[in-house]
């Protein structure tokens, strides 16, 4: 008789999200996951497939949950600009975490095509969401309106990943702030 599985399949793939935000996919191996993840080793391959296939979904998730946190952000302020500062002020308060995001594009680029579609679903989803606010900014005259919306926004996308990657490196707080501030202040 098969053992029925004991463990929440949403929390180990969040517990493997933690190790992969570290170490990447190339750092993790399948015995550090089994240990963050509290699954012997052939229930990660019976529950999630091979090390490649947890990836995925991870990366998946992250970016599902990541979206919706921005999303969230995005729509908190009756007033586009505020909820544009809203969502900056996000990413400066968690840029110490890891961003797996991130650091899947900067580990892998566009190389894995599985991976490219993951990233650019919620990207455009992301993207359309900030440049209809940004839209909105700008017919209230809080922002420059001699660039387009689709510009500006692929301008604080870039912040965040830079914001993001300056932490990771070794940023204070300070400057992390300083840096959001700095991009919000450039879109005016």
């Amino acid at each position: 008789m098969a053992r029925t599985k004991e463990f929440d399949k949403t929390q180990a793939l969040d517990l493997a999200i933690g190790v992969f935000r570290e170490h990447g996919f190339e750092g993790t191996s399948t015995e550090m996951l089994v240990s963050a993840m509290k699954i012997g080793r052939q229930s990660l391959y019976d529950t999630f497939g091979d090390k490649w296939k947890l990836y995925c979904l991870a990366v998946e998730r992250y970016s599902t949950e990541e979206t919706k946190a921005h999303l969230a952000m995005l729509r908190k302020e009756p007033r586009a600009l505020e909820s544009i500062r809203a969502m900056m002020e996000r990413v400066v308060e968690t840029a110490g975490q890891a961003c797996l995001g991130i650091n899947s594009i900067c580990e892998f680029g566009q190389s894995r095509p599985e991976l490219t579609h993951l990233h650019q679903s919620g990207d455009w989803r992301l993207k359309e969401a900030a440049r209809k606010r940004l839209e909105e900014a700008q017919a209230a005259g809080d922002v420059c309106t001699t660039l387009s919306s689709v510009a500006l926004a692929d301008f604080l996308f870039a912040n965040i990943a830079g914001i993001r990657i300056a932490a990771r490196s070794g940023a204070s707080p300070k400057q992390l702030k300083s840096l959001g501030q700095i991009a919000l202040r450039a879109i005016k």
